[in-house]
């Protein structure tokens, strides 16, 4: 309702200002299920429950792990400044990840042990450990929960003697099988990822290892273990293991309740995991648990999504370290992080050189703008509206964590930053105030990039004292009009990554961008 610049909203009364600041606030997350972007809209506000799916621990993390983590992470920290409580939960999954992500083959965990000579569960510490550390130097924030499969076999077996009480599995020697087709009959089975059953059902006739099922569409929920098979638990079925499905489903179910507002992951996720943990939760409860399901998409090396099973991948390490083939460089961890967040989260991300560099190129000149926004000159007036840019960067996250225009934003900050540093535009001191309080916040607080210390303390001093003495060289030349000399020393500087700018007040450096 619009009234001489007052707007109802909410039952509220605003004015167009307040308005405009609050549309540019509301949250809206494109939601797989209804396939649209929904309003977020929490289930008991202020209160959010966040699940995602987080990695199998098996090996060392690559590129293609780093993107779910960080995008959630750029979600965790905007629903917390928006002032909800949000309990994030993000499980660690040591048990029951078959080799073809199916219900047949070796546990992805327990044949790396047999290869390692290891305990599975010394395999599973080490590469949790190594997840954790990476995720430290990338600035993903932990969880405030990061349960493990293997530390909820209970749960996971309740949840399974629910669904066998309510008719939707079946026991076959030791083993218990969701039946798909029962449930399909009175639920949809292929709601989230638009699979058809009849489809399924003649895709999946000619595989392997069906024989225990009564349909080869129907999934494990508790495998009886093989003679051979190491990490088991005793059951009143046999002694066995747990589907892959079945632990987010249990642990979503112990730390959020039977309802609750986000689970993401992976789009390579939606089916059949998804689709399986939907099912499931129905089966159990009566109803699905999640209210939004968000999918980010996957990273592509020459078109092709990035993955261990498929052996395209590059670790983290390698990155960090340059240490592998298609690297021409090291990357550092920010790099990594900006580049993820220069596509929105549900497009698909190709890596290449050219884009790691690009993106170096455009974080180094992030944190050149921030260095020297401190030290900016005030006048009078303002060349740069910064209400308008404050919104513009909220109306840009908020539209379902669009990163890649928030960054475009902050870029446009960023010239603006340079242009007032080179006497071709102006800022008042409130609004250099307020810039550098929106710069944190949106830089640091939200995409989480922080500056990475290149040089430790004691080389930047020597550093400092050696463009002291050469600008000192080049005072005297001047003095002496050997404009020449002064030139030459500068230009020196200058091919060795050291910008220098004269001031009517004494000089200033920087290391140069490259």
């Amino acid at each position: 309702m619009f009234h001489k610049d007052v707007f109802l909203y909410e039952g509220k009364k605003l004015t167009l200002r307040q308005f405009s600041k609050q549309m540019a606030r509301e949250l809206y997350l494109y939601n797989t299920l209804s396939r649209r972007k929904e309003k977020f809209d929490p289930l008991n506000p202020p209160h959010v429950g966040m699940y995602v799916c987080g990695p199998t621990v098996y090996g060392d993390p690559h590129l293609g792990h780093a993107r779910p983590a960080i995008t959630f992470d750029v979600l965790f920290r905007l629903l917390t400044h928006l002032g909800y409580k949000v309990r994030y939960v993000r499980n660690i999954t040591d048990v029951g990840h078959l080799e073809n992500d199916a219900d047949e083959g070796e546990d992805k965990i327990e044949k790396k042990a047999r290869v390692e000579q290891l305990e599975p569960m010394e395999v599973a510490q080490h590469y949790t450990n190594r997840y954790r550390k990476f995720m430290e130097a990338m600035n993903v924030l932990p969880p405030s929960i990061e349960p493990q499969a293997s530390g909820h076999i209970i749960e996971q077996q309740q949840l399974v003697e629910a669904i066998l009480k309510n008719g939707y599995a079946y026991e076959n020697q030791g083993s218990i099988y969701f039946d798909v087709e029962k449930y399909h009959q009175k639920y949809h089975y292929g709601k989230l990822s638009g699979r058809v059953l009849e489809e399924l059902q003649n895709q999946t006739r000619a595989l392997e290892g069906q024989e225990y099922k009564r349909n080869p569409v129907d999934f494990a929920l508790w495998k009886k273990a093989t003679p051979t098979h190491i990490m088991r638990w005793p059951s009143k079925w046999s002694d066995g293991y747990p589907g892959w499905h079945l632990e987010c489903s249990a642990m979503s179910h112990k730390y959020l309740g039977e309802k609750f507002d986000i689970h993401g992951g992976g789009m390579d996720l939606i089916f059949p995991h998804h689709e399986c943990e939907i099912a499931q939760n129905v089966a159990a409860f009566g109803h699905d648990s999640v209210k939004y399901w968000v999918h980010n998409n996957l990273i592509t090396i020459n078109g092709q999504k990035m993955g261990k099973s498929l052996g395209n991948f590059i670790t983290l390490e390698e990155l960090f370290t340059g240490a592998h083939p298609l690297l021409e460089q090291a990357y550092s961890p920010m790099t990594i992080r900006f580049f993820i967040l220069t596509a929105h989260y549900r497009s698909t991300l190709d890596f290449s050189n050219p884009a790691l560099q690009a993106a170096e190129k455009a974080i180094r000149r992030i944190w050149s703008a921030q260095k020297i926004l401190a030290s900016l000159s005030v006048g009078n007036n303002s060349s740069f509206s910064l209400e308008e840019w404050e919104n513009k960067c909220y109306e840009a996250i908020c539209d379902d964590l669009n990163t890649a225009l928030l960054i475009s934003h902050i870029m446009e900050a960023t010239h603006f930053i340079h242009a007032v540093y080179d006497r071709k535009a102006t800022i008042t001191a409130g609004d250099k105030d307020r810039l550098q309080s929106l710069f944190k916040l949106f830089v640091e607080d939200i995409l989480g990039l922080r500056q990475e210390v290149a040089t430790d303390n004691r080389t930047m001093e020597i550093i400092s004292r050696l463009v002291e003495m050469i600008q000192q060289m080049r005072m005297a030349a001047k003095a002496n009009k050997d404009y020449a000399t002064s030139d030459r020393l500068r230009d020196e500087l200058n091919k060795i990554g050291i910008e220098l700018r004269d001031r009517k007040d004494g000089y200033d450096w920087s290391f140069k961008e490259e």
